[in-house]
């Protein structure tokens, strides 16, 4: 695995899709991601030495191998939406995961539902570095880097409903009080993408009778981080 891989996904997903994933759910997800070429026709079975997955998941004890099964079998039970002009599609992200002893390997491979939203990407779709997101410790980090990055060229600021956002997040009953989403979602979130990835933000409320309705976010590029740094993540 190469942390220079490239993570492609369709501008329609990453803004349709409402999902809760674990931290180590999302870097196999996003690392997944990463080795599927957007010219590609179909998935194929990628393939992982055990090794580099425990310690993609920053699993420290080589001999938790026990962990790994556990945490795949979790993700498959992770069934999502995914909302379309005249439908809701519920899908799973794996269709399989195969452990083979012999070799030490896993092999993953994405549902078929998910086909146009990595595969054939000709337009309206954002990449990055998988880099970016492997430092990062909140969950909530690496899904609001992908929206930032989606609108990284729009130098006048783009606005979000912070309703909307709960949804993307799935954090509506999590964090139903404003104060408590700006904290533990979107300074935690600014702090990590600040610090960890090739992009900056700030951003600026906006309050509809004294109650903030909306964020308005603003992204540079981050001059003095051109090279993302890749911490361990214990």
């Amino acid at each position: 695995m190469d942390n220079d891989y490239i993570v492609s996904k369709s501008n329609y997903f990453i803004m349709s899709s409402a999902y809760d994933l674990s931290l180590e759910e999302q870097r196999i997800i996003l690392t997944l991601a990463s080795m599927v070429q957007p010219s590609d026709e179909e998935f194929k079975l990628y393939k992982f030495k055990i090794s580099e997955f425990i310690k993609l998941l920053g699993i420290k004890d080589q001999s938790k191998y026990s962990v790994l099964p556990v945490v795949t079998k979790e993700l498959m039970k992770k069934v999502f939406e995914i909302e379309t002009n005249n439908s809701i599609i519920q899908v799973a992200w794996l269709s399989s995961a195969e452990y083979i002893k012999e070799t030490g390997t896993i092999e993953l491979e994405f549902s078929p539902k998910l086909k146009p939203y990595f595969l054939q990407l000709k337009s309206f779709f954002t990449n990055y570095k998988l880099s970016n997101i492997l430092s990062m410790k909140s969950k909530y980090s690496p899904r609001l880097y992908e929206i930032l990055k989606m609108n990284e060229f729009n130098k006048k600021g783009f606005k979000i409903e912070v309703k909307e956002l709960r949804r993307l997040f799935k954090a509506e009953k999590i964090y139903s009080a404003y104060k408590d989403f700006k904290v533990k979602v979107l300074e935690q979130a600014q702090k990590e993408i600040n610090e960890y990835t090739d992009i900056t933000f700030d951003f600026k409320e906006q309050k509809i009778s004294r109650k903030v309705d909306s964020i308005i976010f603003f992204v540079r590029t981050n001059s003095n981080n051109s090279k993302p740094k890749n911490k361990d993540s214990n």
